[in-house]
């Protein structure tokens, strides 16, 4: 999976459209194998941008937890503890 592609799912706040947007993207250039799809492909290209993140909006409004939601900034910190110690060698 592409690791730009973040959990969006029991957010404080929730997942902004452009989040989920972004997050779209992401993953039809990683399936398509394209960051940047040519003329003849941008067509398709943003339809599937299009359908990926509504399907992802949609799970995300349909999804239920128990869990309480996560801060982000929380989570942030950890997550660049995490990468400061990975590459810290």
């Amino acid at each position: 999976m592409c690791r730009n592609i973040r959990t969006l799912h029991n957010f404080q706040p929730p997942a902004t459209e452009d989040e989920v947007r972004a997050a779209a993207l992401q993953y039809v250039r990683k399936i398509s194998g394209s960051a940047k799809p040519s003329a003849a492909n941008a067509e398709a290209f943003q339809r599937a941008v299009d359908a990926v993140a509504e399907a992802s909006a949609r799970l995300l409004e349909e999804l239920v937890t128990t869990a309480p939601p996560k801060d982000r900034e929380i989570e942030a910190a950890k997550a660049r503890a995490r990468a400061a110690q990975r590459y810290a060698a």
